[in-house]
């Protein structure tokens, strides 16, 4: 694969401003899911390298905290030009270690440079507050500090924009970040740490660091010195993310997983519930955390939704992103890895043999490898696996009510609560389910609710905090409280 800019192709980990190997010369091999090609080799760094990258971050807090707002806010909008400009680039990079359509990686690479110069902008308003004293002879007030060091673990499924969205929200409020990516797409990480190191951050502000995963994550999460974590990828990894950051107290923020709920009430648009279906259903190839998994139909409508949500399912084009350095128009690319795909099957498999009607696909796609047919369900039930987990796989499962409240039971019935979807005309019927369902973030007759002015989290086991909008920064900042009394005064 060639890129115009050839730097941007990196294999090395990024630590203190320097391009780094694993001393032990440990590397693991990272492949193209769309065809199993090896795209390279990356370092696993040992552990004294991780802790070396965490005395990097600490050692350039005291310095970069003092930078201006508008110091840090000139160099994080040098960063987000540079990713815009070299946005062809990093989405050739992020398809080939993905494998998700090149049209979804580019609009990924525009939404991850979107992130950073809102919090740039937004680090100005991070007031504290003028507290009407009750002590005479003293004044009291709030400021807004900076944590400390940061470490951010990001997922392979959005392996850019989940590196943007929580980093600069840290940069901008003062703090350094050590950055550790997926294991399966860490050349979208390193391309962006060559775009930081061009854009100006001083030595040790940004840091990007893999290593054996577990080793990994428990280094930095349990050095005493990083002062918050932020971890987006699964609910069961979450959990021992929180286990491993109970030893000491720090500030935490997770984005873990979800099972959307997609309601369709019976007065909805047909045609634009079946669209909000695919695109809520089947982009990143169904592997997204806000995928409508359950999609709960009026039982008036079923059948002409069925009907139609199976034949615009059909007309989905499966492939890899790229033939050579030739783009390919496809709509649904590869399942991440093998476990990915066995799984995939085996509740499709499960669904199968409890009674849900395959409409469409529900079979390894002729392609071959990871690719696996775009498929939809019928009749799904409580008891089958597609209903209660999360279903990380180009799998729509369908199933009727006949009573909002019904309705309300069945999106409520599981233990995430990350987004939800309603497709409905009468607002005395929207309104009353925005505010019923268990889900943090709820669409309505659309299935572009993200970006960088909301606050971007979950309920239940789908995580802790949020990202994006002002609520963005609350992982990364403290509330400092001062009581100044007035010369003699006590």
């Amino acid at each position: 694969m060639s890129y115009r800019n050839p730097l941007l192709f990196k294999a090395l980990c990024y630590v203190n401003g320097h391009w780094v190997h694993s001393d032990s010369g440990r590397s693991i091999a990272v492949h193209n899911p769309a065809n199993l090609e090896l795209i390279g080799h990356v370092p696993l760094l040992d552990q004294p390298q991780i802790v070396a990258a965490v005395d990097a971050a600490h050692r350039a807090f005291a310095g970069w905290r003092e930078f201006s707002v508008e110091a840090r806010a000139t160099i994080l909008r040098r960063w987000a030009a540079l990713i815009l400009e070299h946005e062809e680039d990093l989405a050739r990079i992020l398809s080939q270690e993905q494998g998700k359509p090149l049209a979804e990686s580019r609009g990924e690479i525009a939404y991850a440079a979107s992130f950073i110069p809102w919090f740039a902008e937004e680090a100005r308003r991070l007031y504290g507050q003028n507290i009407p004293s009750h002590i005479p002879g003293a004044h009291l007030g709030t400021v807004k500090e900076p944590v400390g060091v940061c470490a951010l673990l990001t997922p392979w499924n959005f392996p850019s924009a989940m590196i943007t969205r929580k980093a600069a929200a840290a940069l901008a409020a003062g703090c350094t970040v050590v950055i550790k990516p997926a294991h399966e797409t860490p050349y979208s990480a390193f391309a962006l740490a060559q775009l930081a190191e061009e854009a100006g951050f001083p030595a040790g502000v940004f840091n990007v660091v893999l290593g054996e995963p577990q080793m990994a994550m428990q280094t930095l999460v349990q050095d005493s010195r990083v002062r918050s974590v932020s971890f987006t990828g699964s609910t069961r990894v979450g959990k021992l993310v929180l286990q491993a950051i109970a030893q000491d107290v720090k500030k935490v923020a997770l984005e873990l997983g979800g099972n959307a709920p997609f309601i369709v009430c019976a007065d909805a648009d047909l045609e634009l519930a079946v669209k909000i279906a695919v695109e809520a259903k089947f982009q990143t190839s169904g592997q997204d955390c806000c995928a409508a998994n359950r999609i709960i139909v009026e039982r008036s409508i079923y059948p002409a939704f069925l009907s139609r949500f199976a034949a615009a399912v059909r007309e989905l084009r499966v492939g890899p992103a790229l033939i050579g350095e030739q783009e390919q128009p496809v709509d649904i690319g590869p399942l991440m890895h093998q476990a990915a795909f066995d799984v995939t099957a085996e509740r499709v498999a499960d669904a199968l043999k409890l009674g849900a009607q395959r409409l469409v696909g529900g079979e390894a796609h002729a392609l071959g490898g990871l690719f696996y047919q775009p498929t939809v369900l019928a009749d799904v039930t409580p008891q089958m696996r597609i209903y209660r987990e999360e279903n990380f796989a180009p799998i729509a499962g369908v199933m009727p009510f006949d009573t909002l409240e019904q309705a309300i039971e069945m999106a409520n019935d599981t233990e995430y609560g990350l987004a939800a979807y309603i497709c409905s005309n009468r607002l005395d019927l929207i309104y009353p389910l925005i505010r019923r369902l268990d889900h943090a973030m709820v669409a309505v007759n659309g299935v572009k609710f993200t970006g960088h002015p909301i606050p971007f989290g979950g309920m239940k086991a789908s995580g802790l905090g949020r990202e994006g909008g002002t609520e963005g920064f609350e992982a990364f900042v403290e509330t400092k409280y001062f009581c100044l009394h007035h010369q003699g005064q006590s």
